[in-house]
């Protein structure tokens, strides 16, 4: 699942992937927000990315579908 994060004030997102699915990723940053608690995010090779949450400035979740890469026919 790949992920861009945007920080305020801040003019490059912060991208990654991890291994979980879109409602799991969606579920950890809402819960965050709410408690007001900093996100707290492990990709997929296993780096821990933790953001303030008064800093987010938008998320968004990717799509779980793999793209494939070549020169293929199309």
């Amino acid at each position: 699942m790949d992920i861009e994060i945007g920080i305020r004030n801040v003019a490059r997102a912060l991208n990654f992937t991890v291994d979980a699915s879109a409602d799991d990723i969606s579920k950890a940053i809402d819960a965050a927000v709410a408690d007001k608690k900093p996100i707290d995010l492990t990709d997929n090779r296993g780096r821990r990315i933790v953001i303030p949450t008064d800093a987010l400035g938008y998320a968004v979740i990717g799509s779980d579908i793999a793209h494939p890469v070549g020169f293929g026919a199309l």
